[in-house]
């Protein structure tokens, strides 16, 4: 400190830290208070879908079955699909 019990010139407080923007509206907030992304969530029914599609086609009623599976998981996650 200086001799009038100020702080010295730059010694205040630092630059102010960014504030995350907000999520859009619709987009769900994961427990961290970030956006949730959709392709990180439901990973394992996501694989699920993929290897059926890539396998056997999206048309192939089993994949057909995997796909709402995977809808499904995200609207509990709190996406609108």
């Amino acid at each position: 400190m200086g001799a009038s019990g100020s702080k010295p010139e730059g010694a205040g407080p630092g630059p102010a830290l960014p504030t995350p923007s907000p999520a859009p509206p619709g987009v769900p907030i994961g427990a961290d208070g970030k956006p949730k992304k959709i392709c990180c969530s439901c990973p394992d029914t996501k694989k699920l879908r993929d290897t059926c599609i890539a396998e056997r086609g999206e048309e192939h009623v089993y994949c057909q079955a995997l796909i709402e599976a995977h809808k499904a998981c995200l609207r509990v996650e709190g996406f609108k699909v």
